[in-house]
């Protein structure tokens, strides 16, 4: 049990650090004119390119499960891929991207809402105690503080962003009779994408993809190394690393393991672009960390692995 967490631990950290790597590689493009949809379509398209042949060998005389979880695969490309990310960038268009990302990671906290009236895991003092400590903490890393203009347009579109993230967390822990998180990850990106390229054909979301030259850490380089990585490290590594990890951890500890995903942006950006970290903000990376340390100190000390979702229970029968 010990070395299950353990691994699923390493692999949902693995994939909010590959998470975190987005937002660098997406400022050389938009620096560079790139509009947000257009660099989120090429990212997930790719990625899902990139994982066809991996998954169809995987599925090599399996394609009736691909077509039976079909919905929840839909589901999680739909709401997890696509709409998250277009409620973000939503979200952006009227608050500033601190706010946006603090009501985008509240999601962590409809995970825990969703297990208490789903399925009976009402959350117990510690867990409450977690959230609260890695919220505020999480507040702190972005200096929402700073902050004060609070569309309601905006708001609801960052709440949007959230119930994606909570979908994503709560799908990609399904492990009973489940796809292989790999096949899991191809078959939702494939879906999203589509999506996004619709929404970019038809004017919802607008594309512009100059293909010049970008500025990484402060060297020029083709537009096509900010694209790999955003598809290869920040989209295919991130979504299989992330659905293996929700599967060992639970949708609960996962999601608020998530957090760390902001923590790695922030250092990520100091690093590669020289953004600076204030103490105020390395003292709410750890607080972040501490809450999620509650968190999982909780579930050990509950005496139970979190339940998993079974295609009976989760979103795939009951969609909202």
């Amino acid at each position: 049990m010990q070395q299950r967490a353990g691994a699923g631990l390493g692999l949902a950290l693995v994939s909010a650090a590959t998470f975190g790597t987005s937002g660098t590689f997406a400022a050389s493009l938009l620096d560079a004119g790139w509009t947000p949809g257009a660099a989120v379509t090429v990212r997930v398209l790719i990625a899902a390119l990139v994982l066809t042949v991996p998954a169809l060998l995987l599925l090599r005389g399996r394609f009736g499960e691909l077509r039976r979880g079909s919905r929840g695969v839909t589901i999680y490309g739909l709401a997890a891929v696509a709409g998250c990310q277009l409620a973000y960038f939503n979200a952006v268009q009227s608050l500033s991207v601190a706010v946006a990302l603090l009501l985008e990671y509240s999601g962590a906290l409809l995970v825990v809402g969703w297990l208490w009236l789903r399925h009976q895991q009402r959350p117990r003092r510690l867990t409450v105690l977690g959230a609260a400590v890695a919220v505020g903490g999480l507040a702190l890393v972005l200096d929402v503080l700073g902050d004060a203009d609070l569309d309601p347009v905006g708001v609801l579109w960052g709440l949007g962003a959230a119930v994606g993230l909570a979908v994503y967390f709560v799908l990609s822990a399904q492990d009973e009779d489940a796809l292989p998180p790999l096949v899991v990850a191809w078959a939702g990106l494939a879906v999203g994408g589509i999506a996004l390229a619709l929404a970019g054909a038809a004017g919802v979301v607008e594309m512009q993809a100059p293909r010049v030259d970008v500025v990484l850490r402060g060297a020029e380089v083709s537009w096509l190394v900010p694209v790999l990585g955003l598809a290869l490290v920040a989209a295919a590594l991130a979504y299989v690393a992330g659905i293996f990890g929700a599967r060992l951890l639970g949708a609960k500890v996962a999601s608020f393991v998530g957090l760390s995903e902001v923590l790695f942006a922030v250092v990520i950006a100091w690093v590669v672009l020289g953004q600076s970290l204030s103490l105020v903000q390395l003292l709410g990376g750890l607080l972040v960390v501490g809450g999620i340390a509650l968190v999982r100190v909780d579930e050990l000390r509950g005496g139970q692995p979190a339940a998993p979702v079974t295609p009976s229970q989760d979103l795939v029968a009951h969609p909202r």
